[in-house]
């Protein structure tokens, strides 16, 4: 008997014909009414779920007895309840790395874009307000040979360092749990703490993951410390930043300009972001390239096909829990 896959959300067609022709497969689909009560009832007896996106924890998953495998296809992994999936003995696999390039380029399309003004000189433009030569209100920021501040020196963070120090001859500043000497040194890059990064930064840009000690990171007190003229980026994860207190940043203009990919509330319905001409929002797109999503899939996939035959997955989130038995 084919052992069961629930889809949780839209998936690559070519990675979906290939998990029908090996496993019974159900898709989770809204417009069959509550996602969760079709989540709970499809788990029953499930092997494996593969997805993104959704909010799974104890409400969802309590029905399920014979799951072995969630396969995110995604890096973050903050919408599962990973202490649930440990005691159930629950793998979650995510897909690093493979969107590691994409979303620095992402990241360095909001930093211009926010320091030029891209996105409400474009609206200026079409209203048919370009009557004669522009003026200071039009007026962006340079970018070369500014300093760079990478809040998270991960993977994504070196990437984006990388694009600043070689693209743009910018003085690299990063804070991170601890310091990463061998991808700073061949970027000259200063290892400093957090609020001398924040006083010293013309550019910020946030790449950590989120948790406890990450939650708020940036709040009030921190942007009270940047310059009048920093543009911060937010590619990590909403809730990474204090929402509040940066709308009250841009308003007052305390900091120059923000450029966002990730929300405390996605999808972003309404914001007084919306309102304000100094910050770009993006719908959360870091890896959203052809390539990139098709290459996640795969990941994703091949980490699944993995668990349910009883190998050990590339790479596994919670890896005090063993893929094989």
């Amino acid at each position: 008997m084919k052992k069961k896959v629930v889809v949780f959300s839209q998936i690559d067609l070519e990675i979906l014909e290939k998990l029908q022709e090996k496993y019974q497969v159900s898709i989770i689909n809204p417009k069959n009414g509550d996602v969760n009560a079709q989540i709970l009832k499809e788990v029953k007896d499930a092997n494996g779920l593969i997805g993104a996106g959704r909010l799974l924890n104890e409400s969802n998953l309590s029905s399920a007895t014979q799951l072995k495998v969630i396969s995110s296809v995604s890096v973050g992994y903050d919408n599962y309840d990973l202490n649930y999936l440990n005691q159930q003995k629950i793998l979650l696999c995510n897909t690093p790395h493979v969107l590691t390039e994409s979303t620095a380029d992402l990241a360095f399309t909001l930093l211009m874009s926010a320091a030029r003004k891209v996105p409400s000189l474009d609206v200026w433009v079409k209203n048919g307000e370009w009557k004669r030569t522009v003026g200071v209100g039009q007026f962006g920021l340079d970018v070369h040979g500014k300093t760079l501040g990478i809040i998270g020196l991960g993977h994504i963070g070196a990437a984006i360092a990388r694009r600043g120090f070689y693209g743009f001859n910018m003085n690299i500043l990063y804070h991170n749990r601890k310091p990463k000497l061998e991808v700073a040194q061949s970027l000259n890059a200063e290892y400093c703490e957090l609020n001398d990064l924040l006083k010293r930064a013309d550019f910020i840009v946030v790449a950590v993951d989120l948790n406890a000690e990450s939650k708020a990171l940036i709040s009030e007190k921190e942007f009270n410390l940047m310059q009048k003229h920093a543009v911060i980026i937010n590619i990590s994860r909403g809730s990474v930043i204090d929402e509040i207190a940066l709308i009250e940043a841009l308003k007052n203009k305390r900091i120059f300009a923000a450029g966002l990919d990730v929300y405390e509330t996605e999808p972003l319905q309404s914001s007084e972001l919306f309102h304000l001409d100094n910050v770009v929002t993006l719908p959360h797109i870091g890896s959203a390239t052809t390539s990139t999503r098709k290459k996640m899939a795969e990941l994703a996939y091949q980490n699944l096909v993995d668990v349910l035959e009883g190998k050990q997955p590339q790479y596994i989130v919670n890896k005090e829990i063993s893929a094989i038995e």
